[in-house]
């Protein structure tokens, strides 16, 4: 029955694609280092296009890299340093995992639709993170910081799972994570504008 139903794998891969560029997001490496991991053990298909991502290499670098990413942003300063990269990090990461998954399609709207749909969800929340840690610094002088980043390593975890697993969840809680982060990004940037306001008057 399901296999009747049209374009049932691109809208398959769609979901994926949104869950994985949602979990960039949060992270950047964590859901690279997991499509890896699963791709070297043969636990999901990869397109030949993308083979590079099941190599050994790219294995341990993402693995490597997502251990660094985790660790820094529990370290004062460099956690803000890190917010000055990630947005574009992440919208490449976003795009890039997005892609993997419309390997089929012609290289113009694989690439167009990884940019807007990947990229742009990728974007959208990692910006919202850095405001809401800018916010917290401001409020908490920094002692916020730790809990914004557990959640953004657990969010990125949880999100990358359920995009391999059960990727029509993973895509319904990438849209209700955007419009919360959007709206509490908001209310977090009134707030520091508001303190500096205080501060300056």
């Amino acid at each position: 029955m399901p296999d009747q139903i049209p374009y049932l794998p691109y809208i398959l891969s769609a979901f994926i694609g949104i869950g994985l560029a949602a979990a960039t997001g949060f992270r950047v490496f964590l859901p690279m280092f997991a499509v890896s991991l699963a791709s070297y053990f043969q636990w999901i298909p990869t397109h030949e296009s993308f083979e590079w991502l099941s190599g050994l290499p790219a294995l341990v670098t993402t693995g490597i890299a997502t251990l660094a990413e985790i660790l820094a942003y529990y370290i004062p300063i460099v956690d803000h340093l890190l917010d000055t990269v990630s947005v574009p990090m992440a919208t490449i990461a976003g795009s890039v995992l997005f892609a993997s998954q419309f390997a089929d399609l012609g290289t113009f709207p694989q690439w167009g639709l990884a940019l807007i749909a990947g990229g742009g969800t990728a974007a959208t929340i990692s910006s919202g993170f850095a405001g809401i840690r800018a916010a917290s610094t401001a409020t908490t002088g920094g002692l916020g910081n730790p809990v914004v980043g557990t959640t953004e390593t657990a969010g990125a975890g949880i999100m990358t799972i359920l995009a391999m697993v059960a990727p029509v969840i993973a895509a319904f809680l990438a849209i209700l994570t955007v419009v919360a982060v959007v709206i509490l990004g908001r209310k977090a940037l009134r707030k520091l504008r508001k303190r500096k306001e205080v501060l300056n008057n």
